[in-house]
């Protein structure tokens, strides 16, 4: 393997993930500094996973086919980077949705058009695709640490616009670093792709133990997305600067790193339904620790628990990943994979955008403040009803993987 390729795809991923979570945690926040109402944060915030949903088939039906993989990310990211910076200098609902939508839109098909052209250039995907995926995962905690000298204590609309500037500066870095990518030609022979395994997949669900499986997989994402929709504002309730809030909610994407190293091992052990009931657990014993301890003095307790996003995320998603592949036949592999990222980055990111907006003005009293106790207490229950499926209902056909690989770890 030529150290160099993989070590110039961990950077494109480093850059490409960085571009996400740079805006974020804070989206939300200034968004109630603009004055948008809950209904209007929720259609804002639904844009990406309603260009996640696009983006799927978009990347696989023409992006792939038509274009070579290094000038459609120059061109997404240059033409996204202008509609990012241009989001950060405008007030109005109807322009900040327009140029967030054009941002999402070009956005989205590149995470699956950078995948493709990591797999089209390494020699042993199965071997060096987590190291290059894992790029992105420190993309995420590095672009957290500049927002602690452009964001103050107390951080305002005006400062928190930098979150905008910043992801569409390093959008430009990103289009113009693809272009030193090596050429990855359009799949021509994708043509001759089944297009009747998305049917055939879909039929699967017949079967209790993938009907579960789903049906979990979407509550799982319902609470996870809406995780950031909260999280900033929860941070500055608690006593945390506006300005930190992002480096401590990083906490969250370094322990995943550790989770991910330890998960074929812990696979192994306790097969694939335990493994996924200890990741809901993390998110029920997360937010519940946020609901008890919302109003008191126990700071440190809320930044300690920020490691369990780790195993949220591995111990769950990674792990449905993993069971996919494994499990399910050959021939719809590929299109159930799909299905699952639909209702993870899609389906699952839309409700929650829409659902946790409205929960938030539900709770905070006419001139009070957020009741967070009552506020956290709808996710924690979602979290137990999945506990609750997987426990009594989840009947996978094998106790575990022959053989836990390493998945992608995103955000």
């Amino acid at each position: 393997m030529n150290s160099s390729i993989r070590n110039r795809l961990f950077f494109m991923m480093l850059l490409e993930i960085a571009i996400w979570g740079a805006w974020q945690i804070k989206i939300f926040p200034y968004m109630g500094m603009l004055g948008f109402s809950a209904g209007q944060q929720a259609w804002i915030g639904s844009v990406f996973g309603i260009a996640s949903v696009i983006g799927l088939f978009f990347s696989n039906q023409f992006a792939d086919r038509n274009f070579s993989a290094e000038r459609f990310l120059a061109f997404s990211h240059l033409v996204g980077g202008i509609a990012l910076v241009a989001t950060a200098f405008t007030t109005s609902f109807a322009t900040f949705f327009t140029l967030f939508l054009i941002y999402g839109l070009l956005y989205v098909p590149t995470l699956s058009v950078t995948n493709s052209l990591a797999f089209a250039h390494l020699q042993n995907p199965a071997r060096d695709f987590g190291f290059v995926r894992m790029g992105g995962t420190v993309g995420w905690i590095v672009v957290s640490w500049p927002f602690i000298f452009l964001l103050g204590d107390k951080a305002d609309a005006a400062d928190t616009r930098w979150v905008f500037i910043v992801a569409g500066l390093i959008s430009f870095v990103l289009a113009a670093y693809s272009l030193t990518l090596p050429h990855t030609p359009p799949r021509r022979d994708a043509v001759g792709l089944d297009r009747f395994a998305w049917m055939r997949a879909a039929k699967l669900l017949r079967q209790p133990f993938v009907a579960i499986l789903f049906l979990v997989t979407f509550l799982d994402s319902v609470i996870h997305n809406g995780y950031f929709v909260v999280i900033d504002g929860f941070l500055t309730h608690v006593g945390i600067s506006a300005k930190m809030t992002m480096v401590v909610s990083s906490i969250g994407q370094v322990a995943e790193i550790v989770t991910m190293l330890v998960l074929g091992a812990v696979l192994t052990r306790l097969g694939w339904k335990w493994t996924m009931i200890c990741g809901i657990l993390g998110h029920a014993i997360r937010y519940g620790v946020f609901a008890v301890f919302a109003d008191s003095n126990h700071t440190w307790l809320i930044i300690a628990v920020q490691v369990l996003h780790g195993v949220c995320y591995a111990f769950f998603f990674a792990t449905v990943y993993i069971f996919v592949d494994a499990v399910f036949p050959k021939d719809v592999r590929a299109s159930a994979q799909g299905a699952a990222n639909l209702l993870i980055l899609g389906l699952g990111m839309v409700v929650a955008s829409q659902l946790f907006p409205r929960l938030v003005a539900t709770f905070t009293p006419a001139g009070g403040e957020i009741d967070y106790q009552r506020l956290f207490l709808v996710p924690t229950v979602i979290a137990i009803v999945g506990i609750a499926l997987l426990l009594f209902f989840f009947r996978p056909p094998t106790h575990g993987p022959d053989n836990a690989g390493s998945p992608p770890a995103p955000h």
